[in-house]
C-alpha cells in the first residue's frame, strides 16, 4: 500500500486520488436500480467518487441524471457503463456530450470503446474478475482497473476467486492503479484490501442502504435482515449473479438442480426481473442482487455520512501504516 494522509487526515494522496482528482480512495459502485444522481453526487460531495449506474437507464434517463448530478456537485463523478448495453452508442455520445470525466466499463471487451472515450479526454476504468482479463484490459489502454471478488453482489465472474486472493494476484500482474471490490463495506475491510495491494476500494452493497439510493425501501430492509449464507451466486449458465435466497432464487435453484438448459433459465428469468425486485420492491418474485457483505449491514444512513464513517475507521485503524 502506497499513499499518504494529508489535510489533517481528512484526505489521502495516491495514484487513484490523483487520477480521479478526489480526496478519498473510495468509489461508490454504479449499481443498477440504486445508483442515480442523488447517490453519486452525495458520495462525490463527501470526497469519494460517485458513479451513476447507466445499466438500468434509457438514454433520455441517463441524460437527466447527468444534468442533475452536475448541478448537485462541483466535484468529479463518473458513470458505470455495461458494454453489453443495447444502446451503448447513445450512452457513449451522451457521456461525451456532457463531459463526464470518468467512465467505469464492465461486462464486455474494453477494446471496443476505450480509445474513443480516451480521445474525448475521459479517464477509463474497467472491471475484471481475473488476472487474465486484467492484463487484456491493461493492453486495451484503460487507465485503472477494478478487480471484483466472488463476494460481490450483482453480476460476477465465473472464476469464483475471492477478493483476498484476487487483489494480490492482479496487483502483481499489472502496472496501472488497482481498485478492490467485493465484500468491502467498512473501513476495516478497506484497510485489508489496500494492504493486499489495492490503491482504492469500490463499495456497492453498503451504499444501497442509504436514503439517496434509488432502490426500493423494502429491498434495503431485506438487505438489513440478511444473515450469513443468505446469498448465493446463481444463473452461472447465463451471467453469474449473486442473489438473496427468495422465492425467485428457489425457482432458479430447482431448475438448475434439474439440469435446465440455458433457454429454460432465460424463460424463468424473463424480462424486468431486477427492476421488479430492487426498484419496485417485490421481494417474492424479484431479483434481489446484493453481496455477502449484506449480512454485516444493519442500518440505513446518509451516503455522505457513510463515506466519512468508512474513512474515519480506515484512518483510525491504519494510521501506523502511513508516513
Amino acid at each position: 500500500m502506497t499513499g499518504k494522509l494529508i489535510n489533517n487526515n481528512t484526505a489521502f494522496e495516491n495514484s487513484i486520488t490523483k487520477l480521479f482528482k478526489i480526496d478519498l480512495p473510495i468509489v461508490q459502485a454504479g449499481m443498477i436500480w440504486a445508483s442515480g444522481w442523488k447517490l453519486a453526487s452525495a458520495v462525490s460531495n463527501a470526497g469519494g467518487l460517485g458513479l451513476i449506474g447507466a445499466g438500468s437507464m434509457y438514454p433520455e434517463i441517463l441524460e437527466e441524471h447527468l444534468i442533475k448530478c452536475k448541478a448537485a456537485t462541483s466535484k468529479p463523478f463518473g458513470v458505470n457503463l455495461p458494454l453489453l448495453y443495447p444502446d451503448i452508442d447513445k450512452h457513449i455520445a451522451l457521456i461525451i456530450k456532457h463531459q463526464v470525466p470518468i467512465v467505469f466499463t464492465s461486462a464486455g471487451n474494453p477494446k471496443t470503446w476505450t480509445s474513443i472515450l480516451k480521445q474525448a479526454g475521459i479517464t477509463v476504468v474497467h472491471v475484471v474478475s481475473s488476472s487474465k482479463f486484467a492484463l487484456k484490459s491493461q493492453d486495451a489502454g484503460v487507465d485503472a482497473l477494478v478487480a471484483e471478488g466472488f463476494e460481490a453482489g450483482g453480476h460476477n465472474g465465473r472464476e469464483e476467486t475471492t477478493t483476498m486472493c484476487l487483489i494480490p494476484n492482479v496487483k502483481e500482474a499489472i502496472e496501472i492503479p488497482l481498485i478492490a471490490a467485493g465484500g468491502i463495506g467498512s473501513g476495516r475491510s478497506m484497510l485489508a484490501a489496500m494492504v493486499l495491494g489495492a490503491d482504492a476500494v469500490q463499495i456497492g452493497s453498503r451504499y444501497i442502504c442509504t436514503p439517496e439510493a434509488s432502490s426500493h425501501l423494502a429491498f434495503k430492509e431485506a438487505i438489513i435482515h440478511t444473515q450469513e449464507g443468505d446469498t448465493e451466486l446463481s444463473l452461472k449458465q447465463l451471467t453469474p449473479v449473486r442473489l438473496i435466497k427468495n422465492e425467485f432464487y428457489q425457482q432458479v435453484k430447482q431448475a438448475e438442480e434439474a439440469c435446465a438448459d440455458k433457454e429454460s433459465l432465460k424463460n424463468i428469468l424473463g424480462k424486468g426481473r431486477a427492476k421488479l425486485g430492487m426498484f419496485e420492491g417485490n421481494l417474492v418474485d424479484g431479483e434481489l442482487e446484493v453481496g455477502q457483505v449484506g449480512a454485516m449491514i444493519k442500518d440505513i444512513i446518509p451516503a455522505g455520512e457513510l463515506t466519512q464513517q468508512i474513512w474515519q475507521e480506515f484512518v483510525n485503524l491504519g494510521y501506523k501504516l502511513f508516513p
